[in-house]
């Protein structure tokens, strides 16, 4: 599958390239990319040139969709649909993210998610959008709520990363929900 470009008010989402190494590496430096995701810490110049040439390979397999998130031209974050399974019942994918740190509170997760959210029920036909967090972290479970996603409880010791073994927190999205946030017993 061939890398898709998307569009909002205010962003481009397109796959990151090698001109953004240096801005991906510069952002990886933040503390709480690895305190909640898989980015690795340290994180170095090389890893971020695997990981755009690992996001190459993922479009051409079509087995993941991620983009570069930029604002005025420069990278404001990551997004994608990761871990697709196709299913006797339609596909299913999990939204992952992260934004740079100068560039949260300015709405533009919530702006880029929306974008690849509706592409990824539009175009892939996914039967089902899955968020997960590790348990605490409420910036990425507030823009969860913000999307739509429903609160469908809490995984024991189920995500990892070079931390270890995390409790997390776990939420769907199908194509008819409405999308209307609803409580979320954990913010």
């Amino acid at each position: 599958m061939e890398s898709v470009v998307l569009t909002t008010e205010r962003l481009v989402l397109h796959a990151p390239t090698d001109a953004d190494v240096d801005a991906i590496a510069d952002a990886c430096q933040d503390p709480e990319l690895p305190r909640w995701t898989t980015v690795p810490s340290p994180y170095s110049r090389e890893d971020a040139e695997a990981f755009v040439r690992l996001v190459t390979e993922h479009w051409n397999a079509g087995t993941e969709a991620v983009w570069g998130v930029y604002a005025d031209g420069g990278l404001v974050g990551m997004i994608g649909l990761h871990n697709r399974t196709e299913h006797f019942t339609g596909a299913t994918a999990e939204l992952g993210y992260w934004v740079e740190a100068s560039a949260r509170g300015k709405g533009y997760l919530v702006e880029a998610a929306h974008a690849v959210i509706d592409w990824g029920f539009t175009d892939l036909g996914l039967a089902r959008i899955r968020w997960q967090a590790v348990v605490g972290n409420v910036p990425s479970a507030r823009a969860a709520r913000a999307l739509g996603f429903r609160y469908e409880g809490l995984q024991r010791q189920a995500l990892t990363s070079q931390r270890g073994r995390d409790d997390g927190w776990i939420a769907g999205l199908l194509p008819d929900d409405d999308r209307t946030p609803v409580d979320w017993p954990v913010l």
